[in-house]
Formats: C-alpha cells, structure tokens, sequence
C-alpha cells in the first residue's frame, strides 16, 4: 500500500466566486478522503467581485492570500506555494471539480525519489471527453509541441508526459520550490506549466500521468473575461518564444531564431496577423531576463550535476512507450 503524503491545495482565483462556490466542495471532499494532513490556499488575484469576501466568510478554514493588483497565473500561484508547508502542493484550477478518489492513486508516484509530479486525467463537465492525458513531445524543426495525448489501459502502466496541466498537478514541494515555481516572465497564462515541468526533466526529475485519478474541467471558464482574440494569440506566441529562448543554447537557438522568423513571423505580417509583431519584440526586450533565468538553471544543473538538454527529455519520453500499447487521440 502506498505511503500518503500531507498535501497542500494551492488555487489561483479571479474574479472566480461562482467557480468557488460551485467546486471548492468537490476539492474538500476528495482531500478530506485522502486521509492525510492538509491545507487549502486561496490565492485571489486582484478579483473586481466579492471573491474574497465569500472565502472569508464561507470557508474560514481556507488559508487566503490576496494579491494588491491583478499579476496572472505565475506570480498568483508562486504566492501560494510560498505559503504552503505540507509534503506536495496541488496546483488546481478554480473550475476543475475533483472526483471523491481523485488522491488515491497518486500516492505511489512519489515512493520514487527522482518524481517530480503527476497529473491526473482532465474530462468534461458532463460526459467522458477527455480533455487533457499524457502528451508526447515532438520538434517540428526546432519548434518543440505536443505531437498527441495519450494513455493506457493498463493499471500497471507508469506514463510519462511531456508536462504537468497547471490546472491539477500534484508536485513535489521541495522540488517545486528548489526549482523556483513558475517564471513570471510568462504573465498573465500560456505555457508557464510546459516551461516548468522542461526544467524539472533537466534536472533529472520525471512527470506521470495518472489515468485513474480523475476531474471534470469547466471550459475556458477561467479566461473567459479576457475578449481580446488578438492579444490572446499574441500572449500565445510570445510564451512559447520564451519557452524555447530559455531551452535552447547555441546552434539550435539560433536555427530556432531564423526558423520563427521565417516560418512564424514574415508569413503572419505578410497576411495581415499584425499581432505577431507584439510578440516577437518582446521576445528581444525582455532577452536580459530570459538571460538571468538561463543562469539560474545553469546554477541547478550544475547542482544536480546534470547535462541535460531538451532533445534528451525528448528522447526519453518517445523512448519510454516503445514497448507499450497505447491509446492516442489528439486535442
């Protein structure tokens, strides 16, 4: 029987009272059945609504952090695992409602030393959709995506996935903070959980998915009051540019450099997509703090005595379902 850890429930909130009154039930529920010491943090990020008032007065029990002005998603989450002092933190989303058993099978994972996190499965509100499995990483160029979700249907499995959903992972705390939490670089949201969980495979540390735990995910209903199409894309483009400028050393980050120039940014001007512009000239303004990131990594890989490079956490992850049979679907 797997040994149970304490856990900490970290949860970003905007503007988010309805999501909160209707979910957080379901995530004391599933914890209460967990059966270990735990906490919940609410993080409210600058709500407009009474947000923090309901927490205050339905749920005394929540520890709150309430941020002066709106941040996004990095800073907010950041600002809960600072605070949190139990053995895992779950970084869960304000609209994702867990299933009564969603801990049980997670435990296991982290019997292992070199486990980073584990996400579960991501399914819809009604229904069996599944919205978010295992991913499978891929280059196309230079350019690193998800290739495909997948999954299998044997117990036994232990999958590894290219990232762990910033909506439901549950992560190491020590790891988590000894690695920093999230880059704020990427407010307000986009692809601040893929960057972190690259860092962590660096480092030598691996990311599960869990088939067997299971939650229901509102769509879209925590950046529903962001309107802007082109901003949004926009925020998009930027982040995955930062993620691959913070990854990439040498010959490949300047293949990249040409690649998105080339393939991304001409082709979008020439069409009209003036919204690209935005992105990459941030990507050149913000190179000095890119920059101090990269250090800082270099400074964990250096502790952690390890070379690692993107194009090996690749390899590992292709390499380890060679073997398996799978079951894929793409989003």
């Amino acid at each position: 029987m797997s040994i149970k850890r304490t856990i900490s429930i970290v949860i970003p909130n905007y503007n988010g009272k309805k999501l909160l009154a209707t979910y957080l039930p379901y995530t004391f529920a599933a914890i209460k059945n967990a059966g270990v010491a735990y906490e919940v943090i609410v993080v409210d990020d600058g709500s407009k609504d009474d947000s923090v008032d309901f927490i205050k007065k339905e749920y005394p029990q929540v520890k709150l952090v309430v941020n002066t002005r709106n941040s996004g998603f990095s800073y907010t989450c950041n600002q809960g695992i600072a605070v949190a002092q139990y053995e895992l933190i779950l970084l869960l989303n304000s609209d994702v409602k867990l299933t009564p058993d969603y801990f049980e099978r997670q435990f296991k994972y982290f019997e292992a030393d070199d486990t980073f996190g584990v996400m579960g499965r991501i399914i819809d509100m009604e229904g069996d959709h599944i919205q978010d499995a295992a991913r499978m990483p891929k280059f196309n160029g230079l350019k690193l995506k998800t290739e495909y979700f997948y999954y299998t249907d044997d117990s036994a499995d232990r999958l590894y996935t290219f990232y762990l959903s910033g909506a439901n992972a549950l992560i190491d705390a020590a790891k988590l903070k000894q690695i920093g939490g999230f880059y704020e670089l990427f407010s307000p949201f986009y692809c601040e959980d893929m960057e972190l969980s690259l860092r962590a495979w660096k480092l030598g540390w691996k990311c599960y998915y869990e088939h067997q735990a299971i939650c229901r995910h509102q769509i879209s209903a925590t950046t529903k009051d962001y309107q802007k199409p082109k901003w949004i894309k926009s925020t998009y483009y930027r982040n995955r540019f930062y993620m691959h400028a913070l990854h990439l050393n040498g010959l490949a980050l300047l293949g990249w450099y040409i690649q998105i120039t080339l393939i991304d940014l001409l082709p979008k001007l020439i069409s009209g997509q003036l919204w690209i512009w935005k992105a990459y000239t941030e990507l050149f303004k913000n190179r000095d703090l890119i920059k101090q990131y990269k250090a800082q990594l270099n400074t964990l890989l250096i502790q952690h005595n390890s070379n690692r490079t993107i194009f090996n956490v690749v390899d590992e992850i292709r390499g380890s379902v060679k073997k398996k049979v799978l079951i894929k679907f793409k989003s």
